[in-house]
């Protein structure tokens, strides 16, 4: 099986998974981590272009692990990370991650924001060095091992 075959089928595992815990984890720093996450993502390679930031929020609006938030708040927020990265990407990328630290305590959370951006990450078939990277920075954040995530 191919390397993409297996990230995909992985993929697929993992928001199986997190569709189930996700409706435990309704709560205002869940959905900030998580939306944090996809911006680091869409911005993974230091820029976001707009083909790129409706992509990603489309996969956000699709993902049955996110579904238990309202889509437009998890959109705005979205954005305003997005926005954060756009006009200064380090300093962004700071916020972004303190953001995802803050569920570094409840490590249940800290592992579906993970997932959540290995799933935005890998949904084009393509889970680049940068989104690999963003991933392990996000990891590194919540106190986790990325190898864990065979990052």
């Amino acid at each position: 099986m191919a390397f993409w075959d297996q990230l995909k089928a992985k993929a697929k595992e993992m928001n199986s998974q997190l569709a189930t815990k996700t409706g435990q984890f309704r709560n205002k720093e869940f959905a900030n981590a998580s939306m944090a996450m996809c911006a680091l993502i869409a911005a993974a390679d230091g820029s976001i272009d707009e083909s790129e930031r409706a992509k990603t929020a489309a996969l956000i609006a699709s993902n049955e692990a996110l579904a238990v938030f309202p889509p437009d708040e998890l959109r705005q927020k979205f954005d305003w990370y997005c926005s954060k990265l756009s006009s200064d990407f380090e300093f962004g990328k700071v916020e972004a991650t303190a953001t995802i630290a803050k569920v570094k305590s409840k490590q249940d959370q800290a592992r579906a924001v993970i997932q959540i951006g290995i799933i935005i990450g890998g949904a084009d078939g393509n889970f680049d060095q940068y989104e690999r990277a963003a991933v392990r920075d996000a990891c590194f954040a919540v106190g986790i091992a990325p190898a864990e995530f065979d990052l």
